[in-house]
C-alpha cells in the first residue's frame, strides 16, 4: 500500500480512472504507473446515473475486477462521499474496499459540510489503518462556492482534512495557474487536479508542484462519444468498414486480460 503513496512523494503522478476491469487492463499495458476509477464511468458502465447512486455492492464488486485486472498496479477507488451521511457506515464500506484490494480511495465533500467529510475520513482512517492513501475532494471550485476567495476556503478545507487524516487534497475545476501555485502553498498535502478546459499540461503543472493529474470521466466520456457516433452511423447505413476505423482487433484485446484465476 505505501507503494501508491510513494507515487504522490515527488513529481507528477498521472492517473488514467478507469470504469471496469477491461479498461484497466488497457491502462496497464499502456503504461500507468497505477489505476484509479472514475465514479461516473462506473455507474454508467453498469446502467446507473452518477452521483451516489450505484449500489456500493457494486463498487465493491468493481473494485475486485478493477485490482484482478492492474495485477501489480496499486487501484484508488472513487467512493463518491461514501454513499452514506453516518461516518461509521461509510468506514464499514470503505473497509470493503481495502479487502477488495484497494490502494486507495477519494472521497468528496460535494455538496455537505467539510465537518462532515472530515468525519467519515477520520472514521475510515480508524477502520481501515494507515495504509490507505485517503484523497479528500474539495468542490469548492466544481460548485462555484467561495466565488471570491477559493483558494483561502480550499486551504481552510484541506486543513481540516489533513487533521482528520486525510493523505492528499483533490480540487476539480482549478485550472488558473495563479491560483494553483497558491493552491499548492497553502495546502501540506498533495494536490491533486483534475484533466478540465484550461489546464496547463503535465510539465507545468510539475513545475508549479502538482503531485497527482487525474483523467476523471475524460477518457470514458470520449469512449461514449465514440461508441454514439458509431451507433447512429451503423443504424443509419449498416455498414462495416467505419467499425474497424482506429480499432483494436480482437486479439490485441483478448491478450490484455488477465488469465482466469
Amino acid at each position: 500500500m505505501t507503494a501508491f503513496r510513494d507515487l504522490h512523494r515527488s513529481g507528477l503522478l498521472i492517473l488514467p480512472n478507469a470504469w471496469d476491469g477491461g479498461s484497466a487492463a488497457l491502462m496497464r499495458a499502456r503504461g500507468a504507473k497505477a489505476i484509479a476509477t472514475t465514479s461516473a464511468g462506473v455507474a454508467w458502465a453498469l446502467g446507473w446515473p452518477d452521483g451516489d447512486a450505484l449500489p456500493v455492492d457494486r463498487v465493491v464488486q468493481v473494485t475486485r475486477d478493477v485490482v484482478r485486472a492492474a495485477q501489480d498496479l496499486p487501484v484508488s477507488i472513487d467512493f463518491e462521499g461514501g454513499y452514506s451521511d453516518d461516518p461509521a457506515e461509510v468506514a464499514r464500506q470503505a473497509r470493503r474496499l481495502v479487502e477488495a484490494g484497494a490502494a486507495g480511495i477519494n472521497i468528496e465533500d460535494g455538496g455537505g459540510s467539510p465537518e462532515l467529510l472530515a468525519s467519515k475520513i477520520a472514521a475510515i482512517r480508524a477502520a481501515a489503518g494507515p495504509d490507505l492513501f485517503i484523497n479528500a475532494r474539495c468542490d469548492v471550485w466544481l460548485r462555484g462556492l467561495a466565488k471570491d476567495a477559493p483558494v483561502a476556503e480550499a486551504a481552510r478545507r484541506g486543513a481540516i482534512y489533513a487533521a482528520a487524516g486525510a493523505d492528499g487534497l483533490f480540487t476539480p475545476g482549478l485550472t488558473d495557474e495563479t491560483d494553483i501555485t497558491a493552491m499548492v502553498g497553502a495546502t501540506s498535502l498533495p494536490l491533486n487536479l483534475l484533466a478540465y478546459p484550461g489546464l496547463p499540461g503535465a510539465r507545468t503543472l510539475e513545475a508549479l508542484g502538482v503531485r497527482r493529474l487525474s483523467a476523471g470521466s475524460g477518457i470514458v466520456g470520449a469512449t461514449w462519444g465514440r461508441a454514439a457516433a458509431l451507433t447512429e452511423a451503423f443504424l443509419l447505413d449498416g455498414r462495416s468498414e467505419p467499425l474497424g476505423e482506429g480499432a483494436l482487433g480482437w486479439g490485441e484485446v483478448n491478450a490484455l486480460m488477465p488469465a482466469v484465476g
